[in-house]
């Protein structure tokens, strides 16, 4: 009954969705506290104070009709120029307001930039590893993801042959930066490079190849590493945020596109994204979300209790004798299966009541991820599991 393409969809549901409802159940047979759940990136932080009282603030003292009426789909002004206001304070960019797009999540703000750039059989990069759902998210527009495998040497980007990759049909590339899945983050000197790739190649093929940059996890590294500010290295690139983690917000589905004024078609870009927003049935970002945010736009989530889990994972996991790549942000730890099909592996992790995430499913078989934003309690609790997996591989 329902259309070939979403049987396809459904069909390849996220497998981590499909693990986060296989923990309930095994939550129900052998005690939620018997259970080691690693799949979902949930945040285990609350969100600070502030946002709880900005809400209550804007509910007591801005007008009724105006918090939860229409307003520009783009977002209020107000909203967009403390945004533009922050990103140019912190990162000494020069964005306005009339440059930001208020979106429904980082989700929202991807399908609202593919809908805008992408037409039937144009083809949009992804590098491996990469979040899962984007190849998902350009099959919404017929669009064709192509996939560079991962560089597992270093797991920065795989820069080599991409410009042979590129050609008429490329129009985007998509980065998350921080990386989910690896934790890496990408560095000033990986996106020079790319610049110099991408001014090339559009030379060749006579049209802008813009880079939609998916920056969810920003303000989540650690050891003092800080990531490049994208526009300041990418000259066409649409910058996507959510305070999903910054702010530990994941259902309330708030955040923004910051598109810079040197982008190629910067108008026609800028209109694109402002009618996508509309007819994606968004119409625009919940009202009352871009009000809390004006009044905690410099709020952050404190990273301290994500660090400790990120120390205490990867230095006992790699005890054990698991090969996993140190995490420089976000919240996971990507880790290499002792064997060369993963989803075995995954499989007698089970066994152990451990869910741990398939990397097939992010472009990079042989790989699985944790997600530790979960509580420290629980880690402690998993170690003997892990160490009882680690012994079947491990003699």
């Amino acid at each position: 009954m329902i259309s070939k393409s979403m049987e396809e969809l459904v069909a390849g549901s996220s497998v981590i969705r499909a693990l986060f409802e296989e923990g309930k159940q095994m939550a129900a047979k052998v005690g939620v506290e018997n259970v080691y759940d690693y799949s979902l990136g949930n945040p285990s932080v609350p969100a600070p104070a502030a946002v709880d009282e900005a809400f209550r603030q804007v509910l007591d003292e801005e007008d009724s009709l105006y918090v939860h009426g229409y307003m520009n789909n783009a977002g209020y002004e107000d909203v967009r120029e403390a945004v533009a206001d922050s990103l140019n304070r912190r990162f000494g960019t020069t964005f306005s307001g009339d440059g930001i797009l208020m979106t429904v999540g980082a989700a929202g703000g991807l399908n609202t930039a593919l809908r805008t750039l992408v037409d039937p059989g144009d083809e949009v990069i992804c590098f491996a590893p990469f979040f899962g759902e984007y190849t998902n998210y350009i099959k919404n527009f017929g669009g064709v993801p192509v996939v560079v495998p991962a560089d597992t040497r270093t797991f920065q980007l795989n820069l080599e042959g991409l410009d042979d990759t590129i050609n008429e049909r490329t129009k985007a590339l998509i980065i998350n930066n921080p990386n989910n899945p690896s934790g890496v983050v990408y560095s000033a000197d990986t996106l020079r490079q790319l610049q110099a790739i991408l001014e090339k190649a559009e030379k060749r093929v006579g049209h802008p190849i813009y880079v939609i940059s998916d920056e969810p996890y920003r303000e989540l590294v650690y050891d003092g590493v800080t990531v490049p500010f994208m526009s300041l290295y990418i000259k066409n690139c649409i910058i996507g945020y959510s305070f999903s983690k910054s702010l530990s917000l994941p259902g309330e589905r708030i955040g923004y596109l910051a598109v810079p004024k040197e982008v190629d078609g910067y108008g026609e870009l800028m209109d694109g994204l402002t009618v996508a927003e509309r007819i994606l049935g968004f119409v625009n970002a919940p009202s009352l979300q871009q009000r809390m945010i004006k009044r905690c736009i410099d709020e952050a989530t404190d990273v301290a209790a994500y660090d400790k889990n990120r120390r205490f994972l990867y230095e006992s996991l790699t005890e054990m004798g698991f090969e996993c790549i140190r995490p420089e942000g976000a919240f996971y730890l990507f880790m290499k299966s002792p064997i060369e099909d993963e989803k075995v592996f995954v499989a007698e992790g089970k066994k152990h009541n451990i869910l741990m995430v398939p990397a097939t499913s992010f472009g990079c078989p042989g790989y699985v991820r944790l997600a530790y934003c979960v509580s420290y309690d629980m880690i402690q609790r998993s170690m003997p599991a892990f160490k009882a997996l680690a012994e079947t591989y491990f003699k």
